[in-house]
């Protein structure tokens, strides 16, 4: 299943690159029903996209260009944003036409084939492979097999809560989701439960230390710091802090049973350094949960997810 990549994660591998080379290997990829990848150089004034190949020229004519644009329950815009990105097609026909390779290539096809072979077969809990297409106030779009979409909401995508979803990524971002719900062919996703839980985060942290961390919201009772996406710290009112600013802070203690730890804020500073890329506690090997616990094993409140 997991030959079902998001856009742009073969399109410079060398076995894509090989059968794109010349009308031989592309008529030899429309045999095989392979599914490669290149760059969308023009949305044409049909909402046709030309592709750029090796060999030559692709074009992937506007109802090819992804599932539900024939019926119009997917928008002209999902092809029009494809511009300078790359996108995944199958060959339907490679020829020569006045001494250059023109192919006829469809994006639509390649869905098909995810949306039956891959997306089809998801359950909750699953984890898979995810690339970041566009955020919003309310969550980050992803794209999670051959341009394929689904949702990350804001609360889903850490612990330590975020005021917008660049916080927490950013576009063309490569990163790994669990399978939250599914409802047909929509599926639902969720991340904090891949960033470890309160005692994995905690136990990266010890008392005295003075670190790194990102003011999240600031109270009047005090000042909410990130250490980790799923560890957050409070510290005491100090004047002139605004959220989204970077502070050095001194961990005064860690308090498991409450799934606390005090802060007294150091400095704080400006910055617009990107999002660090996130820090997968589950190892890759593993492609499945049925449950994520993340209270502290010695707290009685209980905060975890099951999925069913």
């Amino acid at each position: 299943m997991t030959k079902y990549y998001p856009e742009g994660a073969l399109i410079n591998t060398p076995e894509n690159k090989a059968k794109l080379r010349s009308l031989e290997t592309l008529e030899a990829a429309a045999e095989s029903g392979a599914i490669l990848e290149a760059r969308a150089a023009v949305c044409d004034s049909s909402h046709d996209l030309i592709v750029e190949l090796p060999c030559g020229r692709g074009i992937i004519p506007r109802n090819e260009g992804a599932v539900g644009i024939e019926d119009g329950s997917t928008r002209d815009i999902a092809l029009i944003t494809k511009v300078n990105k790359p996108v995944c097609f199958k060959v339907i026909k490679a020829e020569m036409k006045d001494g250059a390779v023109v192919a006829e290539l469809s994006r639509r096809a390649a869905q098909e084939e995810c949306l039956e072979k891959y997306v089809s077969r998801l359950r909750t809990g699953d984890i898979i492979p995810a690339r970041v297409t566009h955020l919003e106030q309310f969550g980050a779009f992803v794209d999670i097999g051959c341009g394929l979409p689904s949702l990350i909401p804001i609360d889903s995508m850490s612990v330590s809560r975020i005021s917008h979803p660049s916080d927490r990524f950013s576009v063309g971002q490569f990163i790994r989701a669990a399978v939250k719900g599914i409802n047909g062919s929509r599926i639902w996703l969720t991340h904090k439960e891949l960033l470890g839980t309160w005692d994995e985060n905690a136990a990266r942290f010890s008392c005295g230390e003075t670190v790194s961390g990102i003011v999240r919201s600031v109270e009047d009772y005090g000042i909410f710091v990130e250490l980790a996406p799923n560890l957050a710290g409070l510290a005491e009112p100090k004047p002139g802090v605004k959220a989204g600013q970077y502070a050095g802070v001194y961990i005064k203690a860690l308090i498991p049973e409450k799934m606390k730890v005090k802060l007294i804020i150091v400095d704080v500073f400006d910055s617009d350094a990107p999002p660090a890329p996130p820090e997968y506690f589950i190892p890759p090997e593993v492609t499945h949960i049925d449950r994520w616990r993340y209270t502290s094993s010695m707290s009685d409140r209980v905060i975890e997810t099951f999925f069913e």
